[in-house]
């Protein structure tokens, strides 16, 4: 799913294009036009205009295009910040950020910097959301394209208020821009926002997915659009866009060099591009996660952030490079520029922190499991964050603060840049191991500092000896069975793809191949490729109604210790208003565990393959199992919709320790 970088030749004639391009227009005078209810940033390059006061950007001129966003919208629906918020017990409200004053921050030879502020006074309460806001956009000379960024701050004395979502969305040229590229394995042309409309498009069990019946193009006739097709972990979120496939080719990227200001973590799941032809830069969000990823600010806290900058960044084809997709190789190569940049010097707000005021954490994580190896293992390919302080995993619920994430190398070793100063929690996870790290003591980052951690120690959750296991733990269900979609809904991006999870529709074949007895899974013989299906969903029985599912689990066992305690792990990837009960040896006694109500977070219906992560711990006595054959029973019973379910990410049957 990750971006791949090109062939290092590429990559040389990328840059060598860039420099090229810097070069010619560096010389260039930056200018700042005020035209009354407008203003202009041009450095030669592109030429940007927003409405004055609101912050609105109402127009991209570029590589002699008048006008890069959809000229067809109004003004307020092209470039814009927006938000979805709500007071105490009311229902969510969106707002388009609009500016009520306009001040020049920097204007010299080598920044402009404008801002559009709004604030907020108690005449408002009920009507805006209890927030200051000041939108601040950038340019720079010799720079193709733009930066914005945002500092939202709510006072201590303001009413309590929780945001449900708050981003940047660019709508474009719906006859220019039709190829759209998020990966190097995802993208593709895509269909036009009319092919949406009743008389061309129907609507599917969301709103957001429709089959597209009579499009404008007949090529994307029988296909289903779903902006969800296209989301990605924030880890993942750095650089997508469109290209204009006319000649000379153009196109729109929106780069994200960090994602210290996103909420929930690397895994978190958030919108990109999608059908518009609209790009997306997604700051907060519920999407994947439910209401445990929506901040709630209550009456006496005070809170600011700073969410950015974000570059716009624009590019053309030469005369002598006619190939449209030399673009996505280009905005991969300034993608690479803009990290290794971060954090960036030239924001003018005090708000960002630059380099020299922030920290550092380097160490070295391993991993101590005596029943995989009496030896420490060193924590290979390993995620290590800096979190607000709380218990283990919580960084994966936090939503108001900053995160700050990196991946050990192959040795355990990691090394954390650019920390704001502050006090966190240490926190870790390792693909091939179930649970949560947490060290203990707080860590309090200064301005300049190197903070170097003795080994820290990992051990995962394991009272005896691996008795079997299902799947991989990594914190998804994506090496479980994914079927075929059925014909009527395909996107013909994911026919023979990594990520075929992504087609519209999967929930719906569990009952299917499924009819009248759920899934069976025998230990030693079934594999969990092929034979354990990626979502445990409810069965559709008629087109209201819907029954609950019991998966079973059959293994043998021999030589059972009768007066000890064996212990089952199992490890979920996605929960949605869904109930995990187990049973041993007998489907009708009473469950041996519940979960109770667990999980929103919606991943079967937005094609997520996963959520928020859940770790259950079952005590299964020696006395509830037999010589030979045993069999557990996992129940899913709340059906009230197809969406219901539970996504597996490792299932673990330990022996007494």
């Amino acid at each position: 799913m990750g971006e791949e970088e090109g062939t290092e030749e590429e990559a040389g004639q990328v840059q060598t294009k860039a420099e090229k391009d810097i070069l010619t227009m560096s010389s260039v005078k930056l200018q700042l036009q005020d035209k009354g209810n407008h203003v202009v940033m041009d450095n030669g390059i592109a030429r940007v205009t927003l409405s004055k006061p609101d912050g609105i950007v109402t127009g991209i001129e570029y590589n002699g295009i008048d006008n890069l966003l959809e000229v067809l919208n109004e003004e307020s629906n092209r470039g814009y910040w927006d938000l979805v918020w709500s007071g105490p017990g009311t229902a969510g409200t969106f707002d388009v950020i609009k500016g009520t004053k306009f001040e020049v921050i920097i204007e010299n030879e080598e920044q402009i910097e404008i801002s559009f502020t709004r604030k907020w006074d108690p005449s408002q309460e009920g009507k805006a959301v209890p927030l200051n806001i000041d939108k601040r956009f950038v340019m720079l000379r010799g720079s193709s394209g733009f930066y914005t960024y945002a500092i939202y701050e709510h006072l201590k004395e303001w009413p309590a208020f929780s945001i449900a979502e708050t981003r940047i969305a660019f709508k474009l040229r719906k006859e220019k821009f039709h190829y759209m590229a998020i990966t190097d394995d995802r993208q593709r042309f895509m269909p036009l926002p009319d092919d949406r409309l009743p008389d061309r498009g129907q609507a599917l069990a969301y709103p957001e997915a429709v089959l597209l019946v009579n499009p404008v193009e007949p090529q994307f006739k029988g296909e289903v659009d779903d902006k969800y097709q296209y989301s990605c972990e924030n880890k993942y979120i750095t650089v997508h866009g469109w290209i204009c496939t006319e000649q000379p080719s153009v196109g729109f990227w929106l780069i994200t060099p960090s994602h210290e200001y996103r909420t929930g973590g690397p895994q978190k799941q958030n919108l990109t591009s999608h059908v518009g032809p609209t790009a997306l830069a997604v700051f907060m969000s519920a999407h994947y996660t439910g209401e445990d990823l929506v901040p709630k600010f209550s009456e006496g806290e005070a809170w600011k952030k700073v969410f950015g900058p974000v570059f716009v960044y624009l590019n053309s084809s030469t005369d002598d490079d006619n190939d449209p997709l030399w673009l996505w190789q280009d905005a991969k190569s300034q993608m690479n520029v803009e990290v290794e940049s971060w954090p960036y010097s030239f924001p003018a707000s005090d708000d960002y922190v630059k380099a020299e005021q922030r920290g550092n954490v380097v160490g070295r994580l391993l991993v101590q499991d005596r029943y995989v190896d009496k030896d420490f293992i060193a924590a290979n390919r390993g995620y290590v964050g800096l979190a607000l302080p709380g218990a283990a995993g919580s960084w994966q619920r936090e939503c108001k603060d900053y995160q700050f994430w990196t991946r050990t190398d192959e040795e355990g070793f990691f090394y954390i840049n650019g920390v704001r100063p502050g006090q966190y929690n240490l926190y870790a996870w390792i693909p091939g191991f179930i649970g949560d790290y947490k060290y203990d003591d707080i860590i309090t980052i200064t301005p300049g500092c190197y903070m170097y951690m003795e080994d820290l120690v990992y051990q995962p959750p394991r009272n005896g000896a691996t008795l079997w296991e299902i799947g991989f733990p990594d914190r998804s269900a994506a090496e479980f069975y994914a079927p075929d979609p059925n014909p009527k809904y395909i996107n013909k991006l994911y026919q023979n793809h990594p990520d075929r999870f992504r087609q519209y529709g999967l929930w719906e074949r569990y009952a299917e191949l499924y009819p009248d007895i759920d899934l069976v899974y025998v230990v030693g013989s079934s594999d969990y490729s092929k034979d354990w299906f990626y979502a445990q969903v409810t069965r559709k029985k008629d087109s209201k109604t819907y029954q609950g599912t019991t998966w079973q689990i059959k293994f043998e066992l021999k030589d059972i210790d009768k007066d000890h305690t064996y212990t089952l792990r199992a490890a979920i990837a996605s929960a949605t208003f869904a109930e995990l009960q187990v049973r041993v040896n007998d489907a009708n006694a009473s469950p041996l565990f519940t979960s109770g109500l667990i999980g929103r977070d919606n991943s079967i219906a937005r094609h997520g393959i996963h959520g928020l992560y859940w770790l259950f711990n079952v005590d299964v006595a020696g006395s509830k199992l037999v010589e030979g054959e045993n069999t557990l029973f996992l129940t899913q019973p709340r059906s009230v919709s197809p969406f219901q379910g539970i996504m597996y990410d490792y299932i673990r049957f330990e022996a007494p320790s």
